[in-house]
């Protein structure tokens, strides 16, 4: 389990600092051209990595979400759920500090929203909580629902953190305008306290709706499609 838990803080640790790091860092600099497809990019590929050199070991969840979703369709231990996600929020959290130390090493730094999520003033778009609970929520349904789908033994096994990734990717096309995505509660978690906005009274939603659209994800997958 120990193993399991370190797999999980490093690979949530990766993901936040190479995905949010790629707007934090990256942001100040518009000439490199990084946008929100850049961004998106950078999440898919963390994502796709991380999954590759570490899902063998505790299965590559990297998200208290997925987590939830697996358990409710059958796939992962309630038990376990727990100490998951306090490893997962662990290394986002470290992820957020490691990004905020550079960040503000520069002696015009400025750290901002700090790539958090947001509704309302601090949604990229201005949309509203509504939108971005039905967005988070729907958006974090299907994800559980292709991760389910390409990790089964129906599919031909190696090609699941591909498919995962690309999700990802396709996910933050859609949503960073919206709540400059989250669909991960410890992503979320982890740069939000370092934010110079109010990200903090916001996160709520950034918990709520991604555990709602996991849980129905895993309940589609499990009614629809399992037949082990």
């Amino acid at each position: 389990m120990i193993k399991k838990l370190s797999a999980e803080a490093f690979g949530t640790f990766w993901l936040v600092f190479g995905g949010a790091g790629s707007a934090v860092l990256a942001a100040g600099f518009p000439e490199l051209g990084i946008g929100f497809v850049g961004v998106s990019l950078a999440f898919g590929l963390t994502v796709l990595t991380a999954a590759y050199a570490l899902g063998g070991i505790s299965g590559g969840h990297f998200n208290p979400a997925v987590s939830l979703g697996l358990a409710v369709a059958g796939k992962f231990s309630w038990r376990d759920l727990i100490p998951y996600w306090v490893a997962q929020v662990v290394g986002g959290l470290i992820a957020g500090g490691v990004l905020y130390l550079i960040a503000t090493g520069k002696a015009d730094a400025s750290i901002g929203g700090f790539a958090t999520n947001g509704y309302g003033d601090l949604s990229p778009g201005g949309f509203s909580l509504t939108a971005v609970l039905i967005a988070e929520v729907v958006l974090t349904a299907f994800f559980l629902i292709i991760i389910l789908g390409a990790t089964s033994a129906r599919v031909p096994a190696g090609f699941a953190p591909i498919a995962i990734g690309l999700a990802l990717t396709l996910i933050h096309l859609i949503s960073i305008p919206v709540s400059n995505t989250s669909v991960n509660p410890a992503r979320s978690t982890g740069v939000a306290f370092f934010a110079e906005t109010a990200a903090v009274p916001q996160l709520w939603v950034f918990w709520l709706a991604p555990l709602i659209g996991a849980a129905i994800g895993g309940i589609i997958y499990k009614l629809l499609w399992d037949k082990a």
